[in-house]
This record gives C-alpha cells, structure tokens and sequence, in this order.
C-alpha cells in the first residue's frame, strides 16, 4: 500500500491556528491559494492586551447607554474598520447620547451637525470668506474637519448637502475653492436616520448608503432596561470617561488591518456576495425575483475589515466563518436593492441575507496532524479506542 503523503504543516506565524476546508460546493475555487493579513506580527501590543484596552472603551460607554450592546460593539468595530456608521431608529432611543458617549471615550475632537432642509454645503464643508482688512479671501473649515462627525437625522438634508459628504466620507478629504484639505486622522461619519417619518424627509441614494460600512438598527429597549434607564437618567446622569487618544486609535485600527484571514475564509465572503447577484448559482432560484441590485464589491471589502475588527474586539489575530456572520447582518442589507414584489410583499433586506447565510455553506476548520496529536493529548484521547 503506497504511503500517504504528510499533510502540510502550517507556517511558524500561525502554527496555532486551524487550517479550514470548505464544504461540497458546485462552484470552482475563487482564488489561488493566497491568505491575507499577517496576523498582527509586529504590532506594538498583544491581542490580549489590545482586546481588554476596548473592552474598557466599550465598558465605559456601557455605564451610560443602557443596553443596546450590539450597536455599542458596532460602533467599536466601524471605528476600528476605519468605516462609517448609519444608525437608523425611532426618536429617543439614545442614537445621539451613545455616539457622543463613544466619541467621548474614544477622544480625539467631535463635532454634531443637525441637518436640517435649509442646510447648503457650505455650512458643512466650510467656504471662502473675504478678509476685508487684507482685501483677499480666507477659506473657514466647517465643522467637519474633527475626528468624529455626528450627522445627527441626515435624512433631513435636501440630496446636495449629502452630495457634499460623498467625497469627505470615500476621500477623506474636501475641495473648497480648488484646495484639497484631508480629514483628520482617525475619521469617522456617525449619522443617525428616523426610518418613520415622511414628511420633509429625502431617503438617501443607493450610492452614499453604500459609503457606509455599517447600518445598525437601533431598537426600543426592553422591560428591564426601560426601570435601568428610569434609575439611572433620573437623578444624575453619568458621564463618560476617555479611555483612548487618537493615536491609541490609530494603532489598533493598523491592528485590525492585519488580522489574519485564512483564503477559505475569504472566499466565503466573496460567495456571501455573489450570492446576492446571482442567487439561483447558489440554490436559492427564488431570490432572482426578490433582489433587483445585488450588493457591490465594497460590500466584499467591508465584510473582510469588519470581521477583521471583531476579530480584534475578541482578543483574535485571525478571523472565523462565525465573525463573517456577525458583521454580515450589518454590512449587506443597506446595499441590496428589491424589486417591486418583494416590497409588496413586505419582504425586508435582512431577511434576504439571513436566507442568504443559511445557503451558502461556510468552511468547516479541521487540525493537521501535528495539532490534533495535541489536542488528543489535551483531552485526554487515547488513540487505541479509534473508532
């Protein structure tokens, strides 16, 4: 009987990491073989030590936000992701105290901007304004130019004030007069949305929802949040605390950067998108009616550094199938467009890419033998009771 060749053993970089193998798939192999990310190697701070310094920043906007723990650890992993944040809910559920709260302990310069439907693009950019004691024109930064921006209900503003935000929020910078000023480092947009009303409103265009990494749904607390709240806001509201400065910013999102993600791992994200282009390749020929646009390459992008993120906020240096899940509700739907059926048959976004996750199957991680020789040893596992 010919001997079987050993398997391949993984590089020293990642020697404690499980190698993944996808499961049966119609589709041929997307790629050739590459990883990405270099598994935080050279970074300045161990992942133990960078995952307990955000669980302090997250801990201590959660001393004033009370519950709404997924749209906390969002708002960590967009800022890590060098992204931008839609949150969309119903007045009063803390959209505005909570990105404040955030900036707060992230530190670094905030500024809140009200849209409103009289607002112009000067007002958010800045303009040139003439110095009549020195007879030329100087430019005014608007209130833009800071680390953290809170578009407070930008779905107020008429279609040109958001115009105005596309190249600040995909350039990191703005023209004003024929002169280029970048943004501050870190940026991010936080804008926040009321999805119930309709009067005086203007729904933002498919291509500045898709400027934004994140949509987060804000929703109404529950019973026992609702007394919290009550206890906490009715006598002395508490205030945050910095926890982070810029820099320290900076230096975890160079961190998340380089997150380890394995190629079956990418490739899983990047069948996650075609599947919304193609659905019927994936078995799911029902959708082909449902979704009119599927998302765009910036989604694929966006799924890779927002598991890269949460990856970080959990103390990893690689990303699994399971962070690619937990992003994916919050990265996809925004960018799909349904058709006039699915509308009328209330049928939302995120259901869709629920659908979407249940069909499309993720790799499944196995050990080589190297590694499962330790963790028979680990548990114990005696090899002469092999089945």
């Amino acid at each position: 009987m010919p001997q079987q060749p050993a398997p391949p053993q993984p590089g020293p970089q990642h020697s404690a990491k499980p190698q993944a193998v996808p499961q049966e798939s119609r589709r041929p192999p997307l790629s050739s073989g590459q990883n990405i990310g270099t598994g935080n190697a050279d970074a300045t701070m161990s992942n133990e030590e960078a995952a307990t310094l955000i669980g302090k920043a997250i801990g201590e906007v959660q001393q004033v936000i009370v519950g709404q723990e997924h749209m906390v650890e969002q708002l960590m992993v967009g800022v890590l992701a060098r992204g931008h944040i839609l949150l969309e809910g119903v007045p009063g559920v803390a959209k505005t105290l909570a990105v404040r709260s955030f900036a707060t302990v992230l530190g670094g310069d905030f500024a809140r901007v009200q849209f409103t439907p009289d607002l112009v693009p000067s007002d958010i950019v800045g303009t040139r304004i003439y110095s009549a004691s020195k007879e030329t024109f100087d430019i005014e930064l608007g209130p833009v130019f800071v680390n953290f921006v809170l578009a407070d209900e930008i779905n107020r503003a008429p279609a040109k004030v958001q115009a105005a935000m596309l190249e600040l929020m995909a350039e990191q910078q703005v023209s004003i007069a024929g002169q280029t000023f970048p943004a501050h480092k870190p940026f991010s947009v936080i804008a926040t949305q009321n999805p119930v009303e309709s009067e005086g409103v203007y729904p933002l265009p498919e291509a500045q929802r898709d400027r934004f990494l994140l949509k987060i749904d804000v929703p109404y607390p529950r019973g026992n949040e609702e007394f919290e709240i009550l206890r906490r806001m009715s006598v002395r509201a508490p205030r945050p605390r910095p926890v982070l400065t810029p820099d320290k910013v900076i230096e975890l999102q160079d961190m998340a950067s380089d997150v380890f993600v394995h190629n079956l791992v990418a490739e899983y994200i990047v069948r996650l998108v075609l599947a919304t282009r193609t659905p019927a390749e994936f078995g799911m020929p029902d959708l082909e009616s449902v979704i009119q646009i599927g998302c765009s390459p910036r989604a694929t992008l966006g799924l890779v550094s927002a598991a890269r993120a949460l990856a970080l906020v959990h103390g990893r240096d690689y990303v699994l199938p399971t962070d690619v899940q937990a992003v994916a509700k919050d990265v996809m739907p925004h960018r799909l467009v349904l058709g006039f059926d699915a509308i009328a048959d209330n049928i939302e976004p995120p259901q869709v890419i629920e659908r979407i996750l249940a069909m499309v199957p993720p790799p499944t991680p196995v050990w080589n033998a190297e590694q499962r020789k330790e963790a028979r040893t680990q548990h114990r596992y005696q090899p002469e009771y092999r089945s």
